[in-house]
């Protein structure tokens, strides 16, 4: 398997930029993925950048991921604060999640402090912004032992 990651975004993240700017920022996904590929080719590895707004997409991406990725960062969205599928989906690859937000989860709603992804995930970043992105890459490969 080569140096890859995975980065793995949910529903609505395909509107940054122009979806709530004064709490997700003015910042893209292209910019993100300009980002974070620019932090891959630093690092030396592959990132693999991808958005649904559906769950089961996301559900059989993270199942794909298994034998090809060496660690996956999940931005979930909403799907953090609600999906089981996710968080099983997470539990049956055996493939190392960072999960991902660009907001402070646990600075908002009190629906958002929940997280389904949390248990299963090796660590989470939030509140960052866009930089939460570049921070995910180099914390997963210090976790799985390459950065």
């Amino acid at each position: 398997m080569t140096r890859s990651i995975l980065i793995l975004n949910g529903p609505n993240l395909n509107l940054l930029g122009t979806r709530q700017p004064e709490v997700y920022g003015p910042t893209t996904l292209a910019d993100i993925e300009a980002l974070c590929q620019a932090k891959a080719a630093a690092l030396g590895i592959h990132v693999d950048f991808r958005q649904s707004n559906h769950e089961g997409v996301l559900v059989d991406t993270l199942h794909d991921a298994r034998g090809k990725f060496s660690g996956i960062i999940l931005n979930a969205g909403a799907y953090t604060h609600t999906s089981v599928a996710l968080m099983d989906a997470i539990s049956s690859i055996m493939v190392p999640v960072v999960e991902l937000h660009l907001s402070n989860i646990h600075a908002r709603e009190e629906f958002r402090k929940k997280s389904y992804i949390a248990p299963v995930a090796v660590g989470q970043i939030c509140g960052f912004g866009a930089a939460g992105y570049p921070l995910a890459i180099e914390a997963i490969m210090a976790y799985i032992g390459e950065g």
